[in-house]
This record gives structure tokens, C-alpha cells and sequence, in this order.
């Protein structure tokens, strides 16, 4: 096995190639595959997965390691539970020993197995349009053809790792986990292998799978209806108004709109935060299928609710990491430093934060949802993978004296392990945008545009946040006119900007776009820096708790590894679900105290490495960017001593 993943490896790298998006379509993106288009103008489009290419950094070296776990699951393993549901697996005396099964949420007695199935077909369907590399296109393939098979053999276009039974049992509102959210993400793993892989018998599926949702789901009640949604479903309504404008047929939009969950959606309609305690994750997908009924119909009161709703979300219920919930749950946010728990952040729920953010960056090119977009990437993405092991985190936890708790290869398969293959391979997604006047540059990571409508290369070559400059380089055969939209962000002030060694005038504001309008040649270069500064920010209920920040930069104390016992920082596989339940043995009386000048932040904290950020407070405590921080036991909302 060793040997084969190090081939695989050896197969990616010489296929390199650009980065991608998972599981959602964004306006902009492969418009020659959709019968139903975009209908409302956008302030800014997605560039193509083959458009932007990573250069190597601290992004490029997560996506690596992502790579090298996904190709190492062997497809049968995957298909295993898809092909004992469906009667289709054959082996020697039954093939108990032939397949080592998945275990976790992915056992054969768990109801949300083939979730990860799903996930993986997003997650290799963008590693092949990322990287041209045969093994992912292959492994993509093969997972395919393999549920054609288990589809063929139900015979109705029925597919999942689960018996349709559940489905019946969320039809009469009987106890059960959560199928069609399984469901949902295999709907968008098969669109995307499509999409992103042109992988044909993939739709060809995914469209047996909506006529079969249809027949299924037409005849019922509107009582039924009500009672089976209140059982979380992900963002299947997503996947049907995909499937609508791939495709175009009305039916897969009546899906949609069956999805429709009234008391969720309803006060967000109507501008009112009824968020109370529900389960954080349950709620942030169905923003998502509102966003993209919003593009696909025109429908207004779909882009205001989704706007409410990311504003909600940011002022009352994120946490400084740009991370949501506690538990999984909202929260009063009149508590919020009583939540500042080992428990806090899902994941999932940051991940789909950010694909809300990308719809929304769409519709209005805000500044601010790209400094959004910027703090939950770098805080909580980023740091979710050890980078020891490439295994990752469910929660990131922000009670003083926790530590991350990582999944495990063979015992996990959480959700957060499923949205985390896809999350380290998409890291490229939001650099760059663009519209009729030009180009938005708006996260500062090493990559190459290629701009092909324009004939352009844009290279950006830059150490942040270690270095407060990012360079752009130009090439092209032919001069160009159009318009460099730089990024202001609101965290930084006193931007220099300069073109070809020349500076230029910066009359812009913190929180907003820098423009410069010229004829561009080849060989053009701009160069960009933002002074970073240490700053506080506040719970919301309690000035004297705060996070360190260094720029955009969550900076939390270093503490040790003190009580930590084996497996910590591993999850325990013997016990159930321990993320949840987790013990971290806090020792007593560890430094959680940061004293504070407000006039003259740097006799506080200062940086001790020029080469990456590494901070010393004045009583000696080590401080690094929280998603270093790996391992150990950490700090992050600080007991304030002015």
C-alpha cells in the first residue's frame, strides 16, 4: 500500500496544475454545461478551476497532504456499503474478510454511511480539474461506475449506502439520522464529477436520482412535507436547483422548493434572528439553496434573507476566528463568553460560511465579506489539518487550556472529515475575481492567474502574513486596458501601492478597493504592502476576554503539553463520538493573563522572528498564529490586565 500511494504521489505532482471550488456552482463557472443561467447581474465572476494555479505555501503544502489521505482509500472500501445494501457484493464465503470496512459514520450500522463516498467525489473531481493528474480522474471514475452498478441493481434510481427504508422512515417522521442530508452529499459528489471532472455517467445518475426523489416525494402531503424537513437535510435543495440548471427540467426545481423549510426560512425573510439554540450546521445549507434560487430566478427576497443571515451570523454568533456554535449550537449571544468552550467552531459550519460568502461576493463585491472570508480561512481552515499527520479537527476549541482533537484514518469519517477533503483543496478559490472593468485581487496567496480572456498571467509572489508586501508580476503578448482592483483590508492602514518602482497615490479607505486603471504591459509589476498591527477584539459581552490579533491573524499563547495523555491529541477510537464529549484534563493555573498597553501595543507583545510570526508577551509567553498552533494546549480569549 506504501508503495502504491508514493506512485499515486509521484503522479500527482507531475500533473500540478490549478486549484478548485467543491460543491456548489458560482456565477462565472463552466456557463457551456448549464441550460439555465445566472439571470440577475453580478458585480464579479468566479475564474475556471483551470484558471489559477497554487504556488508553494503553506496552502499548497495542506492541499499535499489532503491529497496523499484521499487516494490512499481504496474504492472498494468506499463502495463496500453501498454494494451489501444493494446486494450486489460478491466474495469468497461472503466476502467478510475480503474488504477492510470503514469504520465511524462510516460502519454498516451507522445511518449516515456513504456521506464520505459523496464528499471524496467532489474532492477528487477537483484535485483532477486542479492538478491534470490520471490517478484522481481515475479514482473518480471508478467510484462512479462503481454506484452505476448499485443503482442498476435497485432498479428504481434509488442510490445510497443505506436501505431506502430510512427514507421511509423520515417520511413518517420516525426516528432517524438525517438521510437526506447523506443523500446530499453523494447528489452534489456526482454534479461535481460532472462539472469539474466531465465525467458524463455521472450526471447520467445524478438525474436517475432526482426522477426517483420525484416519484417519491410528489404524492405527499403537505403535513408529511412539513413533518419529514424538520430532520436535517444538508443543502439537498442546493443539489436539485444545480440539477435544475444543469439540466433545465422543471421537476428538479420542485424538488428545490420542496426542500423549502418554512420556520427556518420564514423569520429570516422577514429580518428576524430566531436562531435561538438550533443546530448551527442544520441551518446555514438552506441559506445556501436561497442563494442559488436568488441567481437562478431572480427571487429578491432570496438574496435578502442570505444577506441577513451572513449579517447575523457575523455580528452575533461568530467567534474572532470567524469559526460559529458551541456544541454545534447557536447560543444567546448576551452569553457569549459563557461559550467560549472546548467545543466551539464545527467546522462544516465554517465551510459553509465561506461558500454563502463566495455567492455573496458575487452579487455585491463587498470589501468586507472578503475580510470575512480572509479571517475564517486563515484562523480556522487553515489550522484545522495537523500538519504532522494531515488528520483533521471536528471543533476548534477556544476554552483556555484545550487542544485540538484530531480525527483518525481508519475510525473517524466525520462530517468535518468529509468537508475537510474538499476544504484543502480549494484553497484558491477566492483569490481572484473579475467583471467588465477588470480584476479583484483579494487574498494575498502565492498563485498564478492565467486571465485568459484578457491573453494575461497574473504571478503573485508574497510571504503573507509574514511579510506585509504581495508583488504582481505581468505577462501577455499584447498591451491591456482594464482596471487592478487591490484589496483594502480593514485591519490594515497607510497601504503603499506601487507600479513598476513608481508609488502611486492611495486616496482609499481601510475596508475598501485600491483601483488603478492603466494600459498594461508585459513585464508590469505591482507592488503591494499593508502595515499589520496588533489589536484586541472583544467578547461581545465582556471587554476584559479578548483575542489577540496580528493583522487578520488569530494569535494564540503557546501552553504546553502538560496532562496531555495518549492518544491526545488523537480522538480515541473506543470511545463514542469523543470530540463531543472530550475530556481535556485542564491543569490549574495555567498563564491565561495577557497584560495590556492600549497606547503602545508592542510592550505587550513583540515579535521576536522575522521570518514567521512569533511573538513573546511581556511575561515571556510564546505566541504564535493560532493555525500553527498544533498539538498542545493553547489560549486564544485572553483575561485581559490593562
Amino acid at each position: 500500500m506504501k508503495r502504491k500511494v508514493l506512485t499515486m504521489w509521484a503522479a500527482f505532482l507531475a500533473g500540478w496544475g490549478s486549484m478548485g471550488f467543491a460543491q456548489s456552482v458560482y456565477p462565472g463557472q463552466y456557463e457551456e454545461k448549464f441550460n439555465v443561467k445566472t439571470c440577475v447581474p453580478m458585480a464579479a465572476e468566479c475564474f475556471d478551476l483551470q484558471d489559477v494555479r497554487l504556488l508553494p505555501s503553506r496552502f499548497r503544502e495542506n492541499m499535499e497532504r489532503d491529497s496523499v489521505w484521499m487516494v490512499s482509500i481504496a474504492t472498494d472500501r468506499l463502495l463496500h456499503s453501498f454494494r451489501t445494501t444493494a446486494g450486489v457484493y460478491a466474495g469468497r464465503e461472503g466476502g467478510y474478510m475480503a474488504v477492510k470496512k470503514l469504520e465511524g459514520w462510516e460502519s454498516l450500522d451507522c445511518e449516515l454511511r456513504g456521506h464520505t463516498t459523496g464528499h471524496l467525489l467532489s474532492a477528487y473531481a477537483l484535485m483532477y480539474a486542479a492538478t491534470g493528474s490520471e490517478v484522481f480522474r481515475l479514482k473518480g471514475d471508478s467510484l462512479v461506475s462503481g454506484l452505476a452498478e448499485v443503482q442498476q441493481a435497485h432498479g428504481n434510481g434509488y442510490l445510497s449506502a443505506f436501505p431506502e427504508e430510512l427514507i421511509n422512515r423520515n417520511i413518517r417522521a420516525t426516528s432517524v439520522w438525517a438521510p437526506w442530508y447523506t443523500l446530499h452529499k453523494i447528489f452534489s459528489g456526482l454534479i461535481d464529477q460532472y462539472v469539474y471532472a466531465g465525467n458524463r455517467q455521472a450526471l447520467d445518475i445524478v438525474k436517475r436520482m432526482g426522477d426517483w426523489a420525484y416519484t417519491k416525494l410528489k404524492p405527499l402531503s403537505e403535513e408529511t412535507r412539513r413533518k419529514m424537513i424538520r430532520n436535517e437535510f444538508g443543502g439537498i435543495n442546493e443539489s436539485f436547483y444545480n440539477l435544475y440548471a444543469l439540466t433545465g427540467d422543471e421537476r428538479y426545481r420542485w424538488l428545490a422548493c420542496f426542500f423549502y423549510h418554512n420556520e427556518v426560512i420564514d423569520p429570516l425573510k422577514e429580518g428576524r434572528d430566531e436562531l435561538g439554540t438550533k443546530h448551527t450546521n442544520t441551518f446555514i445549507p438552506k441559506v445556501l439553496a436561497e442563494a442559488r434560487r436568488y441567481e437562478l430566478e431572480g427571487n429578491v427576497g432570496s438574496k435578502s434573507l442570505s444577506t441577513f443571515f451572513w449579517d447575523t451570523m457575523l455580528r452575533r454568533h461568530t467567534f474572532a476566528p470567524g469559526c460559529s456554535s458551541d456544541k454545534e449550537h447557536y447560543f444567546d449571544p448576551a452569553q457569549f463568553s459563557k461559550h467560549i468552550s472546548g467545543y466551539t467552531g464545527e467546522t462544516c459550519c465554517t465551510y459553509n460560511m465561506l461558500k454563502l460568502s463566495r455567492h455573496l461576493f458575487c452579487w455585491d463585491a463587498s470589501p468586507q465579506v472578503a475580510d470575512y472570508y480572509e479571517r475564517a480561512l486563515y484562523n480556522h481552515i487553515l489550522g484545522q489539518q495537523d500538519p504532522q499527520t494531515g488528520m483533521v479537527a471536528y471543533f476548534l476549541p477556544l476554552l483556555s487550556g484545550a487542544h485540538k482533537v484530531y480525527s483518525t484514518p481508519e475510525n473517524s469519517f466525520w462530517c468535518c472529515v468529509g468537508s475537510g477533503f474538499e476544504s484543502h483543496a480549494k484553497y484558491a478559490e477566492s483569490i481572484y475575481y473579475h467583471n467588465g472593468e477588470g480584476l479583484f485581487v483579494n487574498l494575498f496567496i502565492p498563485s498564478v492567474l492565467d486571465w485568459k480572456e484578457k491573453g494575461m498571467k497574473v504571478r503573485q509572489e508574497t510571504r503573507f502574513p509574514a511579510s506585509e508586501t504581495t508583488v504582481l508580476t505581468l505577462s501577455m503578448a499584447e498591451p491591456v486596458r482594464t482596471t487592478f482592483r487591490l484589496r483594502y483590508p480593514s485591519w490594515s492602514k497607510d497601504v503603499q501601492v506601487r507600479v513598476n518602482g513608481k508609488r502611486v497615490k492611495v486616496r482609499q479607505q481601510p475596508g475598501s478597493y485600491i483601483a488603478i486603471e492603466r494600459e498594461w504591459k508585459d513585464g508590469d509589476r505591482i507592488e503591494a504592502t499593508y502595515p499589520m498591527h496588533l489589536t484586541l477584539e472583544s467578547a461581545p459581552n465582556n471587554p476584559h476576554r479578548a483575542a489577540l490579533l496580528y493583522g487578520p491573524v488569530v494569535l494564540a499563547g503557546a501552553l504546553g503539553t502538560e496532562g496531555m495523555l495518549p492518544p491526545a491529541p488523537d480522538s480515541d477510537p473506543s470511545k463514542y463520538n469523543d470530540y463531543y464529549t472530550y475530556d481535556y484534563h485542564i491543569p490549574e493555573g495555567l498563564p491565561t493573563g495577557l497584560k495590556w498597553d492600549a497606547g503602545h501595543p508592542e510592550n505587550s507583545v513583540q515579535r521576536i522572528s522575522e521570518d514567521g510570526l512569533r511573538f513573546r508577551t511581556a511575561d515571556g509567553m510564546t505566541v504564535l498564529p493560532l493555525y500553527d498552533v498544533h498539538r498542545q494546549r493553547y489560549v486564544v480569549y485572553w483575561d485581559i490586565k490593562e
